[in-house]
């Protein structure tokens, strides 16, 4: 199928979803509240997007770089590990921003996507080029599924489905405002809906609680034509006895890290997009690039970082093995310690270790780090 009989076929799906509303969770006195819908902090929502119909005309028009995702390192996820461990605190890569949090005996899956498309049809869209590592069923028990936004990357229908059919019962759905909505109009009742700096604890918050709240991005929502920013985005902390996690979300590079570093001073661990950025005219906006991801790793002042959102769905300009050039040389021009940031092989679990850098859980990972890395043995995870 041509990528313009594509394009026409997700724009008429697109279309046939939308679905106009205002926004029942408006509070006035929430700067980034519209009637409508919600607004950035830094940054004016309608500079974003703007020109789509140039950049799908130059995509149709232009010699793209070709895709090589046998590029993208692989390794086997230790399913019998990662489905038994209730002590250590880990992060394990599962393609694009998908990622299993393991903290405080919790197993949180981030923004969960394992259909073979990134689009509201089955039969077209941007396809999964790279393996799961790891099929949904192979999923230690859910209980809680943070969602960042509602592009088809992120929130994947299928997807949710299944896991609020997990055994065992339903997770907990903890998603920014206005996405409760949708799940609950697809049947899902386990929603917790927060607004930026908003939080929920699961467990017992006097006991050993693990708190997950919700944090500003730059980014925007839409599931259609018509309901552009209706529904919230954002990043998400996640805090258990002192240590701390810290999911950005899409966005573009702004000051809303300075201020999430304000607020909780700093992080253990990170998760931050490196791809899908190009070109940068169109996306600059709305994802940042290498260097930009960096700066974030800085401003949140994280120990160690990991870079997703590649290797997994061509959805911009740049190949899904980009990264892989372009991410070392970032590295190295910002001056970071061998290991403090690193690219993740698809399916690797990292096993982390309070206030210092990660230890890895295999023996490789797609970005080269030097012999006095602090890694530990795979057999024997830091306490």
């Amino acid at each position: 199928m041509s990528v313009l009989k594509t394009s026409l076929l997700v724009a008429i799906a697109w279309n046939l979803a939308a679905c106009a509303g205002s926004n029942p969770h408006f509070d006035p006195t929430q700067p980034h509240h519209r009637p409508d819908g919600f607004v950035n902090n830094y940054l004016d929502n309608s500079k974003i997007g703007q020109g789509f119909m140039r950049w799908q005309w130059d995509r149709l028009t232009t010699n793209l770089p070709t895709d090589r995702p046998a590029r993208v390192p692989r390794q086997a996820v230790d399913v019998a590990y990662i489905q038994s461990n209730r002590s250590d605190t880990t992060a394990t890569w599962l393609g694009h921003a998908t990622m299993l949090w393991q903290i405080g005996g919790k197993n949180i899956l981030v923004d969960p996507m394992f259909s073979e498309r990134a689009s509201p049809i089955s039969f077209a869209g941007p396809p999964r080029l790279t393996p799961l590592p790891l099929r949904l069923e192979a999923l230690p028990h859910i209980d809680a599924v943070v969602i960042s936004h509602n592009h088809y990357d992120h929130l994947d229908r299928p997807t949710v489905l299944a896991l609020n059919q997990q055994k065992g019962g339903a997770p907990l759905f903890i998603v920014p405002l206005g996405m409760d909505i949708w799940l609950k109009r697809e049947g899902i009742t386990t929603v917790r809906a927060l607004d930026w700096w908003q939080a929920h604890v699961l467990g017992d918050a006097h006991i050993d609680g693990v708190k997950v709240s919700l944090v500003p991005a730059q980014h925007w929502s839409s599931r259609t034509l018509f309901d552009r920013s209706e529904s919230l985005w954002g990043g998400f902390v996640v805090q258990h006895q002192g240590y701390s996690m810290y999911y950005s979300g899409d966005t573009g590079y702004s000051r809303d890290f300075a201020d999430i570093a304000a607020r909780f001073g700093r992080f253990d661990f990170a998760q931050i997009p490196v791809g899908c950025y190009e070109p940068r005219w169109f996306m600059g906006n709305q994802h940042v690039n290498e260097p930009e991801a960096i700066q974030i790793h800085r401003d949140v002042r994280s120990a160690f970082s990991v870079g997703v959102h590649w290797g997994t769905f061509r959805l911009c300009d740049d190949p899904v093995d980009q990264v892989l050039d372009e991410f070392p040389k970032a590295v190295a021009a910002a001056g970071l310690r061998p290991g403090e940031f690193v690219l993740p092989a698809l399916g690797q679990t990292f096993v982390l270790k309070r206030g210092a850098q990660a230890a890895i859980s295999a023996s490789t990972s797609a970005l080269p780090t030097s012999a006095s890395s602090p890694f530990s043995s795979p057999k024997k995870p830091p306490l």
